[in-house]
């Protein structure tokens, strides 16, 4: 039988843990409502400057470097969405193993002649490709302790940069989508070329809006020039978004499930405890009651 003072030490170990998790549980939930104001009112602007520029699309010849579809694809480059801090389940794990899954079912000649880049936005992202030897030409570390669009931006601009003078010839983001609290969908899409058939489905079911025809001033090529490279931003500053209250999400769900298995080890630590004493003072009694016999025969 365990010894009393050990078993009384883990009692009071799994308590105090068991107040962090709970205290944990309650910052994110805090966090997640605050993310998830910020995804919800992104969702709307970002999906219907999608739906400007699909119709500009539709509705003219204007074009822009951005819809170029290469012969070949050599180069690729995967935007890597993870987090910068753990226990949060498997929200990090989860999303690099798709990842990797996607690289080897459709990028393996890639990866053979190493023209595959990756950059990671997180310190989880950062250390998990570092560590697999991935050609990561960027991370960012840190990033979600003051997260800012101007950021995304820039990574999104430097990578459609790249793709316009030919360095990449493809583009792609990996991140985990709010669905609820309790799960995410790992989503790997590409976002450069711009496919101007999906972006061009964004036909309104009612006929008098299809039978609108928009005057663009200056011109669409001009409006178009402007609006895709935003596009391009938001999307990526979705995905910055979707991964950060998914986060949230799966940190209150794993420290929720910790706080109850604290609870649960808690009972068992005292049962063991009780059975313990419960042996002790019986040992105790009768080793008074054999003393006691030892006497009377004397």
């Amino acid at each position: 039988m365990a010894n009393l003072r050990d078993i009384r030490n883990r009692i009071s170990s799994v308590n105090n843990t068991q107040q962090i998790t709970k205290a944990m549980k309650m910052v994110a939930a805090a966090k997640l409502r605050k993310a998830q104001d910020r995804m919800t009112q992104t969702r709307p602007y970002a999906s219907k400057i999608a739906e400007v520029a699909g119709r500009l699309t539709d509705s003219s010849n204007a074009s822009n470097p951005v819809m170029r579809k290469p012969e070949e694809v050599r180069n690729v480059l995967f935007i890597v969405v993870g987090s910068d801090r753990g226990l949060c389940g498997g929200f990090n794990n989860n999303l690099f193993k798709e990842v990797e899954k996607q690289l080897q079912e459709n990028f393996e000649k890639h990866l053979e002649n190493k023209t595959l880049s990756v950059v990671a936005i997180g310190k989880k992202a950062t250390a998990y490709f570092k560590k697999r030897k991935y050609n990561v030409i960027e991370s960012f570390p840190g990033f979600f302790d003051d997260i800012q669009y101007d950021a995304t931006a820039d990574i999104m601009t430097s990578a459609t940069k790249q793709f316009v003078e030919g360095e990449f010839d493809g583009v792609y983001i990996a991140y985990n989508e709010f669905k609820s609290v309790i799960a995410q969908n790992r989503k790997v899409q590409q976002v450069l070329p711009i496919d101007t058939e999906s972006i061009g489905n964004t036909k309104t079911d009612t006929a008098s809006e299809q039978a609108i025809d928009y005057i663009y001033e200056p011109n669409s090529q001009a409006i178009l020039d402007r609006l895709l490279p935003l596009h391009l931003n938001m999307q990526l500053w979705r995905a910055v978004l979707e991964s950060n209250a998914s986060e949230q999400g799966a940190r209150m769900t794993a420290m929720d499930s910790a706080t109850e298995n604290a609870k649960d080890l808690e009972k068992e630590l005292r049962l063991k405890y009780n059975q313990a004493r419960q042996s002790a003072i019986t040992t105790e009694i009768s080793e008074i009651v054999s003393g006691a016999q030892a006497l009377s025969e004397d």
